[in-house]
This record gives structure tokens, C-alpha cells and sequence, in this order.
């Protein structure tokens, strides 16, 4: 028997866009003097090579965007850099992206990079991988970093490199090249039956980057947040992302009766959909809002040309967050972050968690966002 086809009715699509200030005058990358000339250090905010490589590699993803890497600049002042084995003022043909973390709080490091879920090297094998970690760790042997971290998804480093697993995520990308109709029957049923749900209470959606959108996500993301007993990231990040990707960056809203009750944000790069972010009202849950987002994120998405929506990194514990991205058909993969020199992320004690915990829960709403804007520099 054919499952019945899943159309959406009622629904009223609006989009909106807000002008892009130029983002402030990037400054010269500063080289420092290396211990083998085999390595090239480049400016990625500079230096058009960078953007060239992230345009014509397989591998590359949002997070090696000039674009990702500006935001970061801005919001938090990293300092990214790219490594590279090509010879100075030839095309690139390789590279390893990284923003210097300089924090007195949790120590200076190299990340690759921060707040991402993955972040390959955009190199051609293992062999030339290890090369550039090899070289790069032994560059920074007697600088004042206390560790340098890579997020890679094809190679793993081999311990020539000094480099040992930290961490490690489950990822989950959903194939979009199937016909929709395929993608849809691939859906956990119960969110199908969320989608229908959606329809009948008459959701409406609207998309776009503009400051009235951006307040209604931020918004749900800070009741989302201490939900889940955490600062939310400060409001000039998603600004800074919403000047550097422009309309490549969506925020997506669903309202009952003009109330914003769920948000999510995604971006677009190459032939990938990324969603980075996402939040609700809990008490708004059984009308559908997130299943409506996710189902027209898809559908766009679909009809753009896109062939992966990126439903990025879980913690392996949250089994949850694992579930509810497997019902939505996202493929599951082991993803672990290295590090040189390897010490496993520290967990903190459980009394630290509960004061946390208690802080986060019962600080009014100014204070709880002051909290992430001085918190968030310092992890990335």
C-alpha cells in the first residue's frame, strides 16, 4: 500500500534580509620565524590562495570559509593561519587552517578550528597530512602554546605526529540526492506524524537574516540554553556570522499565532545545507515547529541543489540528540579530535557541574547572557 505524500498547506513564507556592514579592515598576518623552511605560513583573511583551495577542494566544508574564519575574528578575535608544504607565491595545493586561542583562562592553543563540528585537512592523502602535523608541532615546540587540536573527518594522524585522540563525536549527515519522496519515507514515523501535527495547528514560517529574526531566535536560544543548564553564545557571534555569510545564512523561525515557538540556523556552502544551531519553546513541543523547520529546510534545500544537509557533531553520550538525528535519517559516523601534546579533554567534577548548574538556573535572563559573552572567548 502507497504511504500517502506529506504536503504542507497554510503556510506563509516571508523572507527578509538586513544590510551587510562591511566587516572592519582584516590586519597583516604577522610571520614568525620558522624552524623548517618546508613550511608555509599564510594569512587565510588575506591571502586569496586560501579561498581558492576552500573553492575547488572536495573536502572542504563552511568551517574553512574565509567567511567562518572572519566571524571568529570579529566575535572573539582568533587569529586564523593556514600551513601549507607549497612554495611561497605558487597556487595552494594543500593546507591545515588554524585560529590561535589565547585565553588566561583555559591556556593558548592552535584549534582547527574553534566551534566547529569538523574540519579536515585539505590535503591529497594521510602521508601529506602527517607531513604538516609533523612539521607544524614541531614549529610550535618552543612557542608558548600549550596544545595544538585538529577535527578531522577522512584521516586520523599517526602517532609519528605526537598526535593522540582527545575526543570523540558522532556525526550525522543526511544524502539528499534521493528523490524527496525517498528522503521522506527514510523519516522516523513519529516525525512524520509531527510534520502532519504541524500543518494542523496552521504553523507558519518564515525565513531570512534579519534583525527581527535574529532577536526571536536568540530569544528561544536563551530559554534553550538554560535548559540545558549552559550560557547562550553571545549576540554579537551571530551577528558577526549574519555580516560574513549573508543570505548563505538562514534563520529559520515557526510561529503559532505570531509566537515565535522554535528556531533553527543553517548555512549554506558548496553543495552542503549546515545546520549549526537550534532551539524551541519546550511548552510548544507536541505542535511540531522543529519537524515543520527541519521538513522545509529539506525541501529547499532539495530543490536548490544541495545534496548533504551536515546535522553535525553529538556527544556520544547524548543519546538523545543521537536518536533524534538518526529520525531524521542522517547517517551516523564516528568523528575524534587529536591533539599534540595528548591529554584528554578534563570532565569536571560532579560538585563543579552542580554549581554550575544552580547558576545557570537561577540568574535572570541579563546576567545569563553577560555570563556567555565573557564565557565563549575562552573555549573555543
Amino acid at each position: 500500500m502507497k504511504r500517502p505524500k506529506l504536503q504542507i498547506h497554510n503556510t506563509v513564507v516571508r523572507f527578509e534580509t538586513v544590510d551587510v556592514e562591511c566587516l572592519p579592515e582584516t590586519r597583516s598576518f604577522s610571520r614568525e620565524p620558522l624552524e623548517s623552511n618546508r613550511l608555509l605560513t599564510i594569512d587565510p583573511l588575506q591571502d586569496e590562495r586560501w579561498s581558492d583551495l576552500v573553492a575547488r577542494h572536495p573536502a572542504s566544508s563552511v568551517f574553512h570559509s574565509k567567511e567562518w574564519l572572519s566571524a571568529l575574528r570579529v566575535a572573539y578575535g582568533y587569529e586564523p593561519v593556514v600551513f601549507s608544504l607549497n612554495e611561497p607565491h605558487t597556487p595552494l595545493t594543500s593546507g591545515i587552517v588554524f585560529c590561535k586561542v589565547n585565553s588566561w583562562l583555559t591556556g593558548s592553543r592552535l584549534v582547527s578550528v574553534p566551534f566547529s563540528d569538523h574540519c579536515d585537512p585539505l590535503v591529497a592523502s594521510s602521508a601529506e597530512f602527517d607531513e604538516l602535523l609533523s612539521l607544524v608541532a614541531r614549529t610550535l615546540r618552543d612557542r608558548t602554546k600549550d596544545y595544538c587540536e585538529v577535527r578531522p573527518l577522512r584521516f586520523q594522524p599517526s602517532s609519528c605526529t605526537g598526535f593522540g585522540e582527545s575526543d570523540r563525536y558522532v556525526w550525522h549527515t543526511v544524502d539528499l540526492r534521493p528523490p524527496l519522496d525517498t528522503i521522506l519515507r527514510r523519516f522516523h514515523t513519529s516525525e512524520q506524524r509531527k510534520i502532519r501535527r504541524s500543518v494542523r495547528e496552521g504553523l507558519t514560517y518564515e525565513e531570512g537574516n534579519s534583525e527581527r529574526l535574529l532577536g526571536h531566535f536568540y530569544k528561544l536560544l536563551v530559554d534553550t540554553r538554560r535548559r540545558q543548564h549552559l550560557p547562550p553564545q553571545p549576540m554579537k557571534w551571530f551577528r558577526s556570522l549574519i555580516a560574513s555569510f549573508g543570505m548563505s545564512l538562514k534563520i529559520r523561525v515557526a510561529f503559532k499565532d505570531s509566537e515565535p515557538i522554535a528556531s533553527i540556523l543553517t548555512i549554506s556552502h558548496h553543495e552542503t545545507v549546515t545546520y549549526k544551531y537550534g532551539c524551541s519553546d519546550a511548552r510548544m513541543h507536541a505542535m511540531g515547529g522543529v519537524a515543520m523547520l527541519f521538513w522545509n529546510t529539506i525541501r529547499q534545500a532539495k530543490t536548490d541543489g544541495h545534496e548533504t544537509f551536515d546535522l553535525g557533531r553529538s556527544e556520544i553520550s547524548n543519546q538523545g540528540l543521537v536518536n533524534f538525528k538518526e529520525h531524521w535519517g542522517g547517517m551516523g559516523s564516528n568523528i575524534s579530535y587529536w591533539r599534540n601534546p595528548n591529554h584528554p579533554r578534563a570532565h569536571e567534577s560532579s560538585w563543579k557541574r552542580k554549581i554550575a548548574q544552580r547558576f545557570v538556573d537561577s540568574v535572570p535572563d541579563r546576567f545569563l547572557i553577560a555570563s556567555g559573552r565573557a564565557f565563549y572567548k575562552h573555549i573555543g
